[in-house]
């Protein structure tokens, strides 16, 4: 394997707490074990960039899993191994009870299929989670066979959570110095098994937005967007401080308290509680349990009979979506597919932030990383550390928020930022302009929310999402990111243009064979991040029509999907062409290295694929390292300078042959990059 500079810089910064991110694939195999079990072993074993201790830790991690991990099926073998040896070692998740008749805790073992296995009191003190959920612990269990029927022969002899020991947060401060902010932001998405590199800045961010539950008291977020983008794993195998339940498996008592034997529930055990398949109209949940929740998420509190009690555990609802973005926003909203009883204004509003997962990419093997990132449950206790600090004082140090926005909306916009802030400047030293930067990303998760209570229930009134620095200058407006999208289906959301009907209607961007529009010397065109819509035949096609000559510049055509984008410009310069006409196309770019044979094997099946076609291609490579400039011009006098080149899209599975984006650009989720279109003489 080779080493990145951020995976060095990890190892050295982080030594014995960071762990490369594939080996618990090699290690897990069949076993159902959680991330955060298998990365706490591998932390002992494997903490290390010498191949050959990894090598004989992941050899020292599967013995121990091979001898010690409890597979559900060969549950009776186990046990009769504690009963040859009198006492073994095992690996499975314990939940405990109070039997009352006995007054003794009894322990059930969820793989070995154990159950009323005394425990002593002392586990349950220092370990109250075993009394809710459940925890992944190594026990020794001990088999004594007694003459007293009533008495079982299993006991605990010992248990032992599986979880960071320790967590030294001021040697964490200090590492955290020693990182970039885009460093530190690959280390953490590396953390959570995703390869930095086949991601954009915003799609970074929206990925550790995800983790503002666990650092966040009483944080309430909801995820909606397609299958496969990895929405429940962040919840199921992150953290030992989450827990995953199904939305319609739980219950009054399992999540607040039980009224027969005052038993609390799981808010008052853990730091987040997810619900998978969340989402799902035909689902009827339970009224009482949904008008409780309600009360929760706004006050922190619960009532069950006489008594009210507060908890700080987090929520997070995570659900598929059915339809596109376009179709809700014109038909119904992005709630849509919720269950009837959570379609429902009172609960919609107590929801803090709205992640949009249509905008992250379906997870495919390349997605998924192989260098080093911290043990999860390292990460876990850092996060678990920071939930009663908050940062929110650190924004409004330079900025301010409306003061049109509601009380319910303001928290929800503190609670985002300060989560994010503490993830990624938890020594209090964000500079300025990445303050901003997260709390206009913390300001569209809500808007998001208000401008669907706005479409759901009209007694909600149109508010306009702004700010404004403490030191003064005019007031900046927050949009979402569907607005700018699809404006004609957004119209009306914002207060300062409810009553202007001759706001404007035509889309930022059209579909693929929308006509190309006129554009005019010095425009100059803005594409933000995960924009959509947007094709090489909207950007350039009134610049091509009639060029007989086409000169790019831009030295970055080298990898194959930048020889594909160039491909694919040349088809729409063919398809333009009248039948009899022809285009000559020149390409001048650079090499990354002296001899790269593989850029110019491609740019030569390019020419060939072309030869006796319309358009004459033709390259050169160039070693002037002082090549960067990107532009296309025409001998119409036309110059297109674009900051990216034709490398505007992001990455997609171009192997996948029936994936719609390769064959429809505008269904791609852009890179941000700008335009200008100038006229020469």
């Amino acid at each position: 394997m080779n080493l990145t500079d951020l995976d060095r810089k990890a190892i050295e910064t982080f030594p014995g707490f960071v762990v490369r991110k594939d080996l618990s694939k090699l290690v897990k195999g069949n076993a159902l074990v959680p991330v955060y079990v298998l990365e706490y072993l591998l932390g002992q074993y494997c903490s290390t960039d010498d191949p050959d201790i990894i090598k004989s830790g992941v050899e020292k991690v599967q013995q121990i899993l091979s001898e010690h991990y409890v597979v559900r099926n060969q549950s009776a073998l186990v046990r009769s191994r504690i009963k040859e040896r009198g006492s073994y070692r095992v690996i499975d998740r314990i939940t405990v009870d109070l039997n009352d008749k006995t007054d003794q805790y009894e322990a059930e073992f969820m793989n070995l299929d154990l159950k009323a296995v005394p425990i002593e009191s002392d586990y349950v003190t220092r370990h109250p989670k075993l009394l809710v959920g459940g925890v992944w612990s190594i026990v020794d269990v001990e088999y004594q066979h007694k003459e007293d029927a009533r008495l079982g022969p299993w006991t605990v002899e010992s248990l032992k959570p599986i979880q960071v020991s320790s967590f030294d947060f001021e040697q964490y401060l200090s590492a955290r110095k020693d990182f970039t902010v885009e460093e530190w932001i690959d280390l953490l998405v590396q953390s959570m098994g995703f390869n930095p590199e086949f991601f954009g800045d915003r799609e970074k961010l929206l990925l550790i937005a995800r983790l503002i539950p666990y650092c966040e008291n009483n944080y309430n977020l909801i995820e909606l967007g397609p299958k496969g983008t990895g929405k429940s794993h962040i919840f199921s195998e992150f953290s030992p401080h989450g827990i995953l339940i199904s939305g319609g498996e739980v219950t009054l008592a399992k999540l607040f308290v039980n009224n027969s034997n005052g038993k609390l529930g799981l808010v008052g055990y853990w730091d987040t509680i997810a619900f998978d398949e969340f989402a799902g109209r035909k689902k009827r949940p339970d009224k009482s349990l949904v008008d409780v929740m309600k009360n929760y998420l706004a006050n922190k509190t619960f009532s069950r009979g006489l008594q009210t009690q507060s908890a700080a555990a987090s929520f997070a609802f995570v659900g598929n979506t059915m339809r596109s973005v376009a179709y809700m926003l014109k038909h119904t909203d992005l709630f849509e597919e919720l269950p009837s009883a959570y379609h429902d204004s009172a609960f919609i509003d107590r929801l803090h932030f709205y992640l949009p997962g249509w905008e992250v990419s379906v997870l495919r093997n390349e997605l998924f990383s192989d260098g080093y990132g911290f043990i999860v449950d390292y990460f876990a206790e850092m996060l678990k550390h920071l939930r009663t600090s908050d940062y929110a004082e650190d924004y409004r140090k330079h900025f301010e928020i409306d003061r049109g926005l509601s009380a319910r909306d303001r928290t929800a916009i503190e609670k985002t930022t300060s989560g994010l802030l503490k993830i990624l400047y938890p020594a209090h030293d964000a500079p300025e302009d990445q303050i901003e930067h997260i709390l206009r990303f913390a300001m569209e998760g809500r808007k998001r929310v208000y401008n669907q209570l706005i479409r759901i229930d009209d007694t909600f009134e149109r508010r306009t999402f702004r700010y404004k620095a403490v030191a003064g200058g005019e007031a900046r407006t927050v949009t979402t990111l569907e607005e700018r999208n699809y404006p004609q289906l957004s119209r009306h959301i914002d207060a300062e243009s409810a009553d202007d009907d001759s706001a404007e209607t035509q889309p930022a961007s059209a579909p693929e064979n929308a006509p190309a529009e006129d554009i005019k010397a010095g425009t100059h065109r803005v594409i933000e991040e995960n924009e959509s819509g947007i094709s090489y035949r909207q950007l350039f096609e009134p610049c091509l029509e009639n060029a007989t000559e086409i000169e790019i510049v831009d030295p970055y055509i080298r990898t194959f999907y930048q020889v594909k984008n160039l491909f694919e410009f040349l088809e729409l310069v063919m398809g333009m062409q009248d039948l009899g006409d022809e285009v000559r196309v020149t390409l001048k770019t650079a090499a990354e290295s002296e001899y790269n044979t593989d850029q110019e094997n491609l740019l030569q099946q390019v020419r060939d694929a072309f030869a006796g076609t319309a358009v004459h291609f033709d390259y050169s490579i160039s070693t002037d390292k002082s090549l960067h400039a990107r532009h296309i011009t025409t001998d119409t006098g036309w110059k297109i300078t674009l900051d990216r080149g034709l490398d505007i899209f992001q990455i997609f599975d171009r192997k996948d042959a029936f994936n719609l984006q390769n064959a429809v650009q505008s269904l791609r989720r852009c890179k941000a990059f700008e335009i200008t279109y100038l006229r020469q003489e």
